[in-house]
């Protein structure tokens, strides 16, 4: 494609951050690199307090007339912006792949799961707002959603265009102002791309601010009244400040963290669809996915034959630069993601784990792992890894299995793989998850499901689909009654 068809422009970024048009960030600036060559693919600007504080002020002013815009333009401009994503496909899919080192399929799905996203903002115009009331004769009481205000929103690194447009697209579509901060290592997936995509499609100045950055930015978002809630995908630890500051400020806040979550393997599995579920699970992106299958539980008596069919594929699975090469898996995001993943495998293998492939990395490249012998007190069966690691539990009877797949903080999601569908589902009721796949390992996200998790997982509630509606607007009770009457008063 050539620059003049392009719809990202790097040297537009330069120094820059967004609030309807590009403009000069107080913060620096902040260069975005590639994870598989470390090539600068853009400088842009860094948000600092000041510049939270003006994007905030600014998402305040534009709210109001953006919530009293007809239904029918609002649709018509996610409809644009959707269209603007189809006719820059191939463009698009390459900044993810290159910015998050994710191979072409996953860039794929992240830019047609934006289209899918904003398609259903669109249609969120259309749905019924409110409920009519039963009350006295002669007064009309009914309730009408009405949004919040201004909405904060803060992405991850690892799949940024979806987990930023989960949350922005919805919040848009309810009528609120958006101030959008993407993870500082995945700024223009996460956030500079939705920015050109809306300006292009015609969403007013002011109601989308996109602000590049760290912890300042942050910080201000969260303690400011004029934020009247927090949409959060991240780090347990960070989502858990997240919170409690949102919590002081009596700010509606969801949170969706991370995860250990449990695949389990019964003794009547096809051993060879098990291990292709285990391996999509553990290694898909390098692992670095919250609903990644972090404990593979395997039934004793098929553990050894199962364990050898996973160790062969890991081993057959290659790894490279996604961008130049056919590759499975691609680099990890940082050298600190990277040394904290291989911290973990190297403690367990000390602690007892068996090292049955893997354990190495080059630069950024991290081989596929599998630990067998995983048990209790080693790190690979607490911690979330957030590296392409497949942590082998084994277990005896159902009871022992429910028992290990809940000895976590964490409940994102759980898979089941079995040929008896009943015994999966009785199994299935007993797990502390937000979500569960019976036959499918945990990786699964379809748009219009309710996604959440429970424990340190999230705080119980739920993004996307049927909680969209519920999530960024409030239901406001309003009576009517032709004239006021008196009371005994």
């Amino acid at each position: 494609m050539s620059d003049i068809n392009k719809l990202l422009n790097p040297a537009q970024w330069k120094g820059n951050i967004f609030n309807g048009q590009w403009h000069a960030a107080q913060g620096g600036s902040l260069t975005v690199r590639e994870p598989a060559t470390g090539e600068v693919l853009a400088e842009i600007g860094q948000a600092n307090a000041a510049d939270a504080e003006q994007a905030i002020q600014s998402a305040v002013a534009a709210q109001r007339a953006w919530a009293a815009v007809p239904p029918r333009e609002r649709a018509a401009i996610f409809r644009r912006a959707a269209n603007i994503l189809q006719a820059h496909f191939d463009e698009l899919v390459m900044w993810v792949v290159r910015e998050t080192g994710g191979i072409v399929p996953k860039g794929q799905l992240e830019i047609n799961e934006a289209i899918e996203l904003f398609s259903m903002a669109a249609a969120m115009q259309h749905e019924n707002q409110g409920i009519v009331l039963p009350s006295a004769a002669g007064r009309l009481s009914y309730a009408k959603r009405v949004p919040h205000g201004v909405v904060s929103v803060i992405s991850p690194f690892n799949v940024p265009l979806v987990l930023s447009m989960r949350a922005v697209g919805p919040a848009l579509a309810a009528g609120n102002a958006v101030v959008l901060k993407p993870d500082p290592q995945t700024p223009v997936s996460g956030g500079l791309m939705i920015a050109a995509v809306l300006q292009a499609a015609g969403l007013p100045e002011g109601v989308l601010h996109v602000l590049p950055g760290g912890a300042e930015p942050g910080s201000v978002l969260c303690d400011s009244p004029l934020v009247k809630m927090i949409a959060f995908t991240g780090s347990t630890a960070v989502g858990r400040l997240v919170a409690e500051a949102a919590g002081r400020h009596l700010k509606k806040v969801t949170v969706e963290l991370g995860g250990k979550s449990p695949l389990l393997i019964l003794d009547d599995a096809d051993l060879d669809v098990a291990a292709s579920n285990a391996a999509w699970g553990a290694f898909l992106h390098q692992g670095q996915i919250c609903m990644a299958s972090g404990r593979i539980l395997v039934q004793e008596s098929i553990a050894e034959e199962f364990t050898r069919r996973l160790v062969a594929k890991a081993t057959h699975l290659p790894v490279g630069n996604p961008a130049t090469e056919q590759v499975a898996l691609g680099p990890l995001i940082s050298e600190r993601q990277r040394d904290r993943a291989h911290a973990i495998i190297q403690d367990s293998v000390k602690a007892g784990a068996k090292l049955e492939a893997g354990g190495t990395y080059d630069r950024l490249f991290y081989k596929p792992t599998v630990l067998s012998n995983v048990k209790p007190g080693m790190r690979a069966y607490h911690e979330e890894v957030f590296g392409p690691c497949a942590s082998i539990i084994t277990f005896k009877t159902d009871d022992e299995a429910i028992a290990i797949a809940n000895d976590t903080e964490y409940g994102l999601s759980a898979g089941i793989i079995t040929a008896d569908v009943g015994r999966a589902m009785r199994l299935g009721e007993r797990i502390d998850s937000g979500m569960l796949h019976i036959n499918d390992q945990t990786v699964n996200d379809e748009c219009c499901n309710p996604f959440g998790g429970r424990g340190c997982s999230g705080n119980g509630g739920n993004v996307g689909g049927p909680s969209a509606w519920e999530n960024f607007s409030q239901l406001r009770w309003v009576t009517v009654q032709s004239a006021a009457h008196p009371y005994p008063f």
